[in-house]
């Protein structure tokens, strides 16, 4: 199966002005996105538009300090405020140690269908 293609990013939560969420889009290397700097929240959240609808077997998450990551779904054709599908449930993607000591912020998790 192709890896399907992110056209672009819909909406986004929070941005730091120096790494904007365009910055997942891209292909050429490690583009993090952290969230703007002065936003206290510590959550962030994107809505991402593929460039056509597909099946999804996988998905590979390049991680940059973020401590949990949960995946909803839904399709561009659904009615105005139909739910999003949950593809991947919350997980932890940083252990709190690692958190505490600011180390593993950078790495890659693979989720496939039964893991």
């Amino acid at each position: 199966m192709a890896p399907a293609k992110i056209s672009y990013v819909v909406s986004f939560s929070s941005q730091d002005p120096k790494y904007p969420a365009e910055n997942l889009l891209s292909e050429d290397g490690i583009q993090p996105w952290p969230g703007c700097p002065k936003d206290h929240s510590r959550q962030l959240s994107v809505e991402l538009q593929l460039e056509r609808a597909s099946l999804i077997g996988y998905v590979d998450v390049g991680n940059y300090g973020c401590a949990f990551l949960q995946i909803e779904v839904g399709r561009s054709s659904w009615p105005c405020g139909q739910p999003y599908l949950t593809l991947l449930p919350t997980v932890t993607v940083m252990t709190p140690a690692d958190s505490k000591l600011d180390q593993n912020r950078c790495r890659v998790r693979m989720f496939k269908e039964g893991k």
